[in-house]
């Protein structure tokens, strides 16, 4: 039997939330899955760039995210944009719909993986947006911090 990676394994990353969000807080939650979107999150398809979390009806759910269809599936194929079901704690829940009520914040999802033991995991943040004059800054001090860098390689 072959050892397993215990590194978790990507399937999905939301570049832009990290430039468009002020990511405050982020937590792992489980997420309720049908067996073809397993499949085919193990083959790499989805997209979670637009998507975002929201609590309806006392629950988390991730809506607007993508998976493909699986090929093999037939006409037991799942709805790809189908709202899904997000696991967390009661307390953590709570807390969140607090933040998100009273606060104005926004859960938005980092990543999509499985975990060491081969189960779907989301990474959500908890976030602010971000104002037009934060993104410039925060592309100045990118800009500066590689520059930097480079003048550091070049004197030694």
């Amino acid at each position: 039997m072959a050892k397993s990676d215990p590194s978790p394994r990507i399937v999905a990353v939301n570049r832009k939330a990290r430039h468009n969000y002020e990511i405050l807080e982020t937590l792992e939650a489980g997420i309720v899955l049908l067996g073809s979107e397993v499949k085919s999150l193990r083959e790499g398809k989805a997209n979670i760039g637009e998507s975002y979390a929201s609590p309806e009806r006392g629950e988390l759910f991730l809506l607007n995210s993508s998976i493909a269809a699986y090929a093999q599936a037939g006409r037991e194929n799942h709805d790809e944009r189908r709202p899904r079901k997000l696991l967390v704690h009661q307390r953590q829940l709570a807390r969140l719909i607090g933040a998100v009520q009273r606060e104005g914040m926004t859960l938005v999802p980092l990543r999509l993986y499985f975990n060491d033991r081969g189960i779907a995991k989301l990474e959500l943040g908890l976030a602010r947006g971000k104002k037009l004059h934060d993104k410039r800054e925060t592309e100045k001090m990118r800009s500066w911090d590689r520059e930097k860098a480079r003048l550091l390689r070049e004197k030694g």
